[in-house]
């Protein structure tokens, strides 16, 4: 039996990426996968700062894995992702005495030398490269990928690590992104989730790999042309959007065949004095003529967001603007999160967190209450329709051996589901809607 490998991942898509490229660097040392924590030699944390309670959450973990090293002392910790990432001064560091490997994501490429160095059965050759994303990821499903194009992010938006913890923003080549693309199309891929932290705003560092006849001179526009001529593909889907960065052609490109019928676009906030405080570019007016924009050139488009509420300063009043904004852009999902204090950034140092929890919680449940009564509004325009699902899973909740659910996402990123006796993960299915809940569109295969 082989060496052991266990990876827990918190937090985001770019975090679910970055995880798949961490296995298959460890599947090249020679490593095995195990779901079993306890029999594992090595486990590693992808770890997410967004929240607070994201990192309260590994240090749970932590502690159990400190119980585990009682009856395992030769077990290998290891912790990455972003808190390492922006833990500038080691104060985070000094809170993981457990923590035998600390490292930013980027820092995996040195990952076999590190564990040879505590432990030397774990010597073994491995996949060697100066930069983490040429490692070719083992992707978890074998007919959607996400692909990341840029990392880092130069908006420093005041409430927001990301720069602090992934660097600024660092374009990948097309031509890379391209062959893993085509290769990934190659393999069966029929959906591709391109990833940045403000994905429009991609610029090509080397143009000449777009084709002559490539008719967007945006880079990203660019770029989402050329993979919606791959021969194969049938969906194509990108997160998060930068407001300011929705060119004229980049809302032309949502019209191509196989782009989703989805665009996520975060707007935080709908007061123009707090998304000021945010440093967020635009004011709300600009926001939604951006989304008026969007629906002309794409009409019936589902619309996403991400909201915060309690920011600092923020009053009752302006919180309002919020769900006025809200209403005017007719979202058909929001996620929404309560702000919290993140260390290192600028709203930590120059401003007070001086909404009361209490507060950020009713404000939470208005916003919620307001996103659900809006999507179960939305979704009831899609009874009697015929959507496309491409079916991702069968339904859990059904025991195996009878006529089950199968689940998967409309071309709306709409959850959907229908009955059937045969195994169609993966495949993309025509439903007809008979039942529109809120989180679900029901109906019969055609």
């Amino acid at each position: 039996m082989g060496l052991k490998y266990h990876l827990i991942t918190f937090g985001c898509q770019m975090n679910k990426s970055d995880s798949e490229r961490l296995a298959a660097l460890l599947d090249s040392l020679g490593l095995v996968e195990t779901a079993d924590e306890t029999a594992a030699d090595l486990i590693l944390l992808n770890t997410c700062s967004v929240r607070q309670a994201a990192e309260d959450r590994i240090f749970g973990k932590l502690k159990e894995f400190g119980r585990l090293r009682e009856s395992k002392p030769d077990l290998i910790v290891g912790v990455t992702g972003c808190l390492p990432g922006r833990d500038k001064d080691g104060k985070i560091r000094a809170k993981m005495p457990g923590a035998d490997l600390y490292f930013p994501i980027h820092d995996m490429t040195q990952l076999p030398r590190w564990l040879a160095e505590l432990r030397p059965d774990f010597a073994t050759c491995g996949e060697m490269t100066d930069d983490y994303l040429k490692i070719r990821p083992r992707h978890t499903s074998a007919f959607q990928a996400f692909v990341p194009i840029q990392t880092g992010c130069n908006k420093f938006c005041t409430y927001c690590v990301v720069p602090h913890a992934r660097g600024l923003e660092k374009n990948r080549p097309a031509a890379d992104i391209l062959s893993e693309a085509a290769e990934l199309v190659g393999r069966g891929v029929v959906e591709i989730t391109l990833l940045g932290q403000a994905v429009n705003a991609y610029c090509a560092p080397d143009p000449s790999s777009f084709s002559a006849a490539n008719p967007y001179k945006d880079h990203f526009a660019a770029l989402l042309w050329e993979i919606d001529r791959l021969s194969g593909l049938r969906r194509i889907h990108y997160t998060a959007s930068y407001p300011t960065h929705m060119t004229e052609e980049v809302i032309d490109a949502l019209a191509l065949p196989h782009q989703v019928n989805y665009l996520h676009l975060p707007v935080q906030g709908g007061n123009d004095e707090v998304l000021k405080r945010m440093n967020r570019r635009y004011t709300s007016a600009q926001y939604l003529d951006i989304i008026r924009r969007v629906n002309e050139r794409r009409p019936g488009i589902a619309l996403g967001t991400d909201i915060i509420v309690g920011f600092c300063g923020e009053t009752a009043e302006q919180f309002e603007d919020t769900l006025r904004l809200y209403r005017a852009a007719d979202f058909d999902i929001s996620y929404n999160a309560m702000y919290s204090v993140r260390s290192g950034t600028q709203a930590a140092q120059f401003y007070k967190d001086d909404v009361p929890r209490e507060e950020k919680k009713r404000r939470w449940n208005a916003l919620q209450d307001l996103m659900e009564e809006t999507v179960f509004r939305k979704n009831q325009t899609y009874f009697g329709r015929v959507v496309e699902v491409l079916v991702e899973r069968r339904d859990r909740a059904v025991p195996a051996g009878r006529q089950g659910f199968w689940v998967g996402n409309t071309r709306e990123m709409k959850l959907a589901r229908f009955r059937s006796d045969a195994d169609l993960t993966g495949q993309i299915v025509l439903m007809k809607v008979t039942k529109s809940m809120t989180w679900m569109l029901e109906g019969e295969k055609v």
